[in-house]
């Protein structure tokens, strides 16, 4: 049976740092005046806060691992060959953040050839960053992070970005076990589940980088990330993010 090795401390905290930074950036046209918002080819909002944070990201990740791929929302790929491949989302909550909301979230992951490598989750206008690193742990501003330990569906939180993407059977059914639906969503929701303070987190319809950092940041905090199949997989465009307890129920009932 093959050990997976643990993530290089040195390259999580290089992670931490450059995400921090790249959120410092996006501060300066949070709640701005001179801010304009365009619209891409999916309809969805972009602004020179992304671009700008994510070509930062590039440009660091670049100088310090030449090697490595680059995956990120706003710019083409950039191929590489050393086996590891960065994940970027420079703003996810665009939305939120264009109307000043503070819940708005950077995140990079980092996968090798073993899989998910490193996670974080950077809230700017909070000054809170969740991440993980394989085999290190989950942290919260440097405190170690939990998920929650409630078992029973009844009474618990689910938060989700919006109902409008649910089915309304699925909504129902939801509804009727006695679960508290928030809409404290994108990577905040995610960074909450991490952190006990709620105990799942749903996206119907999700990208592989608005989710890339959460199988390793909610393993290494004690939880459970998969896609509505059960795959531990970012990229299959869903995701469920639980305290672990609720995982298998919730699956149920989402998946009918």
């Amino acid at each position: 049976m093959s050990v997976v090795a643990a993530a290089d401390p040195l390259m999580l905290e290089f992670a931490v740092d450059i995400l921090r930074q790249a959120g410092q950036l996006t501060l300066e046209w949070f709640r701005s005046g001179a801010l304009s918002v365009e619209e891409k080819g999916d309809g969805t909002p972009v602004t020179v806060a992304d671009r700008t944070a994510e070509r930062f990201l590039r440009r660091v990740i670049g100088e310090r691992f030449p090697s490595d791929t680059i995956l990120g929302e706003e710019e083409p790929d950039t191929p590489g060959t050393s086996g590891r491949r960065w994940i970027i989302d420079p703003i996810d909550g665009t939305k939120a953040f264009t109307h000043g909301v503070p819940l708005y979230c950077n995140l990079l992951a980092l996968e090798d050839e073993q899989g998910p490598a490193i996670g974080v989750i950077n809230l700017p206008a909070l000054k809170e960053t969740v991440y993980a690193g394989r085999g290190l742990g989950c942290f919260d501003n440097g405190t170690p992070a939990h998920v929650s330990e409630r078992h029973g569906l009844d009474g618990s939180y689910l938060s989700t970005c919006g109902f409008e993407n649910w089915p309304p059977d699925q909504l129902a059914s939801v509804r009727a076990t006695g679960l508290s639906l928030r809409t404290w969503g994108d990577g905040y929701g995610y960074a909450l589940v991490a952190t006990g303070r709620i105990e799942a987190m749903y996206d119907p319809e999700v990208a592989l980088w608005d989710v890339a950092p959460m199988p390793v940041i909610l393993d290494e905090a004690g939880g459970r990330f998969t896609d509505l199949s059960g795959q531990a997989d970012a990229s299959l465009g869903t995701g469920l993010a639980t305290n672990g307890h609720l995982h298998g129920a919730l699956l149920d009932l989402l998946a009918r």
